[in-house]
C-alpha cells in the first residue's frame, strides 16, 4: 500500500539549470574564469552546490572555497527567476494529494524552500527535506528515511520520483520504490539505464501509475 510520495527537486519538479548556470557564471566572471553553457552545466547537477562548483572550476580548485560563497550569494539572490516548472508538475502533485508529500533534495534549505515558494509548490508538500539537514546527501539514503518519519510511513510505503542515478540509489538503500522521469539532469546519461521501478513521461503520469 502506498501511504507516502517523496520527490526530488532539481530536475524533477523544476529546470533550475538556468538559474544555476546565471549563477555559475556571475561567480565565474566574478573571479576572473570563463564562462560555462547552460549544456555543461546541467550535466554538473545531481551532487550538490559544493560539486557543482567544483566542476566549473574546472580542475583548478586553488579559489575553490572562495568561489563557493560567491556562487552561494549570487544563487540566494537570483533562485527562482530563470527557473520553470515542468510541464505535467501540478497537476500531478494535485493528483498525488491524496498521499503524503515530501519534497527530498540534495539543496541547502535557505535555497529550497524560497525557491518552492517562489514558484508556488510548497503548498502541495506535508514536509521537505533539504540535503544540509542529514549528514550525507544522496545518493546515502538518510534524507529518504528521514523524510518517511516526518510523514509517518514505513519506507515499504513510499515511492521516490526523481530523474537520476543519485534518487535510485538513495531509494535502493532506503528500501523505496522509484520511478524515474526523463527529462531531468542525471549528468547528461540516460535514466532508461538505471534500476528504476519505471520510467514515466512526467509527474501526471507517475500519479495514474501510483494509483492505478
Amino acid at each position: 500500500m502506498v501511504r507516502a510520495i517523496l520527490i526530488d527537486l532539481d530536475g524533477t519538479l523544476l529546470d533550475t539549470a538556468p538559474d544555476l548556470a546565471a549563477a555559475a557564471n556571475a561567480m565565474l566572471a566574478d573571479i576572473g574564469r570563463p564562462a560555462r553553457t547552460l549544456d555543461e552545466v546541467k550535466t554538473y547537477i545531481g551532487k550538490g552546490i559544493p560539486r557543482l562548483v567544483e566542476r566549473c572550476l574546472a580542475g583548478d580548485l586553488s579559489e575553490l572555497g572562495r568561489a563557493l560563497e560567491v556562487f552561494k550569494v549570487h544563487y540566494e539572490k537570483d533562485s527562482g527567476l530563470y527557473s520553470s516548472i515542468y510541464p505535467g508538475v501540478v497537476d500531478g502533485l494535485k493528483a498525488l494529494k491524496q498521499y503524503r508529500l515530501a519534497c527530498v533534495t540534495n539543496k541547502a534549505e535557505r535555497f529550497t524552500r524560497p525557491l518552492l515558494e517562489r514558484k508556488g509548490l510548497a503548498k502541495y508538500f506535508d514536509a521537505i527535506v533539504c540535503g544540509d539537514m542529514v549528514a550525507r546527501g544522496k545518493p546515502d539514503p538518510a534524507c529518504y528515511l528521514m523524510a518517511c518519519g516526518r510523514l509517518g510511513v514505513a519506507p515499504a510505503e513510499a515511492v521516490v520520483i526523481g530523474d537520476s542515478e543519485n534518487d535510485v540509489l538513495a531509494a535502493r538503500a532506503a528500501g523505496i520504490r522509484v520511478l524515474c522521469v526523463p527529462y531531468g539532469y542525471n549528468e547528461g546519461r540516460p535514466v532508461e539505464a538505471l534500476d528504476c521501478d519505471a520510467v514515466v513521461p512526467d509527474i501526471r503520469a507517475a500519479a495514474r501509475l501510483i494509483s492505478s
